[in-house]
Formats: C-alpha cells, structure tokens, sequence
C-alpha cells in the first residue's frame, strides 16, 4: 500500500478546513447546514407568502396548540426557547396579537407600543436568563433577512461572545 493511500494529501493535510476529521471542518459543515437550512425555510417561505391574516405556528403557540417552553408572557408578549437554537440562550419573543404584523418593514405608527413592548420584554428576559455580560436581539424581516416565519418576532441571543458582523 502506497504511503499517499495512508494518509490525506498534503493540501489537505496541512488544511484544517479540508481534512475530512478536523474538528474545524465538522464545526463548519454543521454551521453551514445549519445556515443553508435556514436560508432555504426563508426562501420558501417568502415564494409563497400567506395572507398576513393567515395563522401562523406562532399563532398555534399562543393559542396552546403546539406545546413551547415559554420563559415570560404578559397581556402582550410571549417569550419562549427556539427549537433550533443559534445560542446557548435563544429565545423568541411575540406580539400575541399580529395586528398585521407580519416583519418590521410592515410596521406603521399604531405599531409603536407593542414594539416598545417587545423591546422592553427582551430586557427583562434577559435579566431574567442571566445575561449580564450581553445579548443580542434580531428581527429578521423578508427573504433577505432570512424571515421564515411572518409573525414579527424577535430573537434574543446570549450566552456566548457574539460575532461581527453578524451574516
């Protein structure tokens, strides 16, 4: 058996990324999975939009139909753990009513409470989850902000020293 049968090419071999058992190269083939699958619910999702009256998962979640591990509710928001999180804490926050809602760039001046709202929740579950040192919030809004479901909701991400810039 020839030695270049026994071991990786050099290229490879000097390659982190390259080498099929590298622990950078199983990180970046899980991130990237991760990334594209998200991408492509996005995608999907934008090619055929429901109306924005149309229920959402979320609105399923508010309504109990579908079970969530909910951190914080009030009147006007719900809080719950993402079921794919991108953090170590990864959690969701809703308006319970859409009111049309469906992302940012839908909002209008009558939207301004319940935005505050969902920015001041964000605050106290942070608090609350014990990120002291840290956390971002995200609104993803249309297929290029990667938005895969049309409820407005925001993701609040900590845990972990973030990254910039963040896509």
């Amino acid at each position: 058996m020839s030695s270049a049968s026994e071991s990786p090419d050099k290229a490879t071999a000097n390659n982190p990324l390259k080498h099929p058992n590298s622990r950078i190269a199983v990180l970046t083939s899980h991130f990237t999975a991760t990334m594209s699958s998200e991408k492509d619910a996005a995608l999907a999702a934008a090619a055929a939009p429901p109306p924005a009256d149309s229920p959402t998962i979320f609105d399923k979640i508010i309504n109990k139909e579908i079970p969530a591990k909910v951190v914080y509710e009030d009147d006007k928001v719900l809080a719950f753990r993402d079921i794919a999180p991108q953090a170590p804490t990864h959690i969701l926050l809703i308006p319970k009513i859409k009111d049309g809602l469906t992302g940012l760039s839908q909002a209008e001046e009558r939207h301004c409470e319940i935005l505050g709202q969902l920015l001041y929740a964000a605050k106290l579950v942070a608090k609350q989850e014990g990120l002291e040192d840290g956390f971002r919030v995200v609104i993803n809004d249309g297929p290029d902000g990667c938005q895969s479901v049309y409820h407005l909701h925001l993701h609040l991400l900590g845990g972990r020293q973030m990254n910039w810039p963040p896509g």
